[in-house]
């Protein structure tokens, strides 16, 4: 009987064995199985070529990507190679180019704007004080002793119940406004406080003037309201800027637009006797805007010239909705050349804004041109053009689409890259806009990275790069920023490099290709932004706007 037993427990002892055996054999191979399929899936990211692609997109040779420049052909064709070597097809029928019919207004500005005053007569200096430009296309514009207006935010919101101009006439005159939204540090309560709506934007500000009948308009410059220094608008300086061709619609635009620094703007009020509290009373729900009884003039020369720069644009046709779309999408661009630096560097590479971003476009259309089976929807990539004069290129491309808007399921933009490392954050620019917010953060749980919001919403990044364009007509737009937790560093470390780059680089000639970059963070975050749009891809579902979102009410 015993030896009976122990034969039992010696023979459930090996059965059991071997089932543990078995299963352990089992998980090892689903594991592997597992780690081949992610490893095909990625399979086409490549941190040599893309390093390789920003290099020489940042390259002087590329004479910093300005359209109607040498540097402009070089870029595009340089991509269009490249779509070609990666296997897309061409996206606008046999051609991979899209014409943007595009002005190119160079200016000359007086190099001082004379302020008159019951009390006094002096000048300020151009550059230094104020840097202005024009969006017409006539031989010269002026300010001929002008009245001088401030207008508070220069806001019309009837929606939030909020009006600058109300009882306030500014038809043929310059008006002076401030920079952001009347809640920005301020009151939480009115706008979205520190989160920057588009009427923060100097672009609405313009806009909003023209439709005023302002003959001129001045965004007074702070830093912190702008998020970045003046010397951001004064690379405009007597340059020439870039806009659609508007020749037969009717377009209103102010005579004169531009920026004046916070100090000249202060001396302002001072000559006319206020101060700056008259900043924060801007703020204040009621508030009414006045003469500052100056009277200003100055003078800009004009040359127009007319050509049509491009959008560079390939596809992976969709295996069962090919006409149904996702879009991945960054701006080509930069800005030339322009003022020397105190080291003598005219050149404005622009690495990672944005060769960065688009050397990240042709790594996403490699991976996805490696995957074995085709997406559902056909998937388009677009490099654009003219995304720092303005938006441009993705503006003509969503007025005059290729593929229909309202069969276009998302956008996904990129502008700019991580080169700090790997994160254990990644970052959704314009919180509780859209439906793909969730899908990122699906893709990040699947690779064990946690999503977090802009720092910085007062900076109204969401309005500031190419998926904005989109979003007015309807399709929701994916925008993400690095994460700020670098593995392996300190915590301060990613926001300190951050802000390294926006004081000492950012739209300078020192942004510049860098051999100490990290790519592997950025690889990661491309990682992320394939799997939402290959998920877009390959769902039938379409993803919408979330309540609360100003877009909403555009998606069909």
């Amino acid at each position: 009987m015993v030896f009976k037993i122990i034969v039992y427990f010696s023979s459930k002892f090996f059965l059991m064995k071997t089932l543990f055996q078995l299963l352990a054999i089992i998980f090892i191979l689903a594991s592997c199985k597992s780690s081949k399929d992610a490893g095909e899936q990625f399979k086409g990211f490549d941190a040599n070529i893309f390093a390789s692609d920003i290099k020489m997109l940042a390259s002087d040779s590329f004479m910093g990507r300005k359209p109607f420049t040498k540097g402009e052909e070089l870029t595009v064709d340089y991509l269009k190679n490249r779509f070609k070597e990666i296997g897309l097809a061409p996206g606008n029928d046999d051609s991979y180019f899209q014409d943007v019919p595009m002005a190119n207004i160079e200016t000359k500005a007086s190099p001082e704007m004379k302020v008159e005053s019951k009390n006094g007569t002096f000048s300020l200096k151009g550059f230094d004080d104020y840097v202005i430009w024009t969006d017409k296309d006539v031989p010269s514009v002026s300010f001929n002793a002008d009245e001088l207006v401030f207008a508070g935010f220069g806001v019309d919101a009837p929606e939030r119940n909020w009006n600058d101009f109300a009882g306030l006439d500014v038809k043929g005159k310059v008006i002076m406004v401030m920079v952001n939204d009347p809640g920005f540090g301020v009151d939480t309560t009115l706008f979205r406080g520190d989160t920057m709506t588009y009427y923060g934007r100097w672009v609405y500000k313009f806009e909003e003037a023209a439709r005023q009948g302002a003959k001129g308009c001045l965004v007074i410059h702070n830093t912190k309201a702008a998020s970045y220094p003046f010397s951001v608008p004064q690379n405009h300086w007597n340059s020439s800027a870039l806009r659609l061709d508007e020749r037969g619609k009717d377009v209103k635009h102010c005579d004169i637009v531009g920026w004046i620094s916070e100090n000249a703007a202060v001396k302002l009020l001072e000559t006319a006797g206020y101060d700056s509290t008259v900043f924060k009373k801007a703020s204040v729900p009621g508030f009414k805007g006045f003469s500052l009884n100056e009277k200003l003039t100055t003078q800009i020369s004009v040359k127009t010239t007319y050509n049509n720069s491009k959008n560079v644009i390939g596809k992976i046709v969709g295996s069962k909705r090919p006409n149904e779309y996702v879009i991945y999408t960054a701006h080509w661009d930069h800005l030339g050349i322009g003022k020397p630096n105190e080291a003598g560097d005219s050149i404005y590479n622009g690495a990672l804004d944005n060769a960065s971003g688009t050397a990240a476009l042709l790594q996403l259309a490699s991976v996805f041109k490696n995957q074995k089976e085709k997406p559902e929807r056909t998937v388009i990539f677009l490099a654009v053009t003219a995304e720092e004069q303005g938006l441009w290129g993705s503006a003509y491309y969503a007025q005059n689409p290729i593929y229909p808007m309202d069969k276009t399921a998302g956008i996904i933009n990129m502008d700019i890259v991580n080169v700090k490392g790997k994160t254990a954050d990644i970052t959704v620019v314009g919180k509780g806009q859209s439906d793909l917010e969730d899908y990122l953060k699906d893709a990040a749980d699947k690779l064990d990275r946690k999503l977090v919001f802009e720092k910085h919403p007062e900076s109204g990044f969401y309005y500031r790069s190419d998926h904005f364009n989109f979003a007015k007509v309807g399709v929701p737009g994916l925008y993400i920023g690095s994460g700020s937790e670098v593995i392996g560093k300190p915590k301060e470390y990613g926001a300190q490099k951050d802000e390294e780059y926006t004081s000492k680089k950012y739209h300078r000639p020192t942004d510049e290709y860098d051999n100490t970059w990290d790519l592997n963070g950025a690889i990661d975050d491309l990682k992320l932004l394939y799997l939402v749009g290959n998920r877009l891809a390959n769902e039938s579902k379409w993803p919408g706007w979330k309540d609360g979102s100003e877009f909403k009410r555009y998606r069909k």
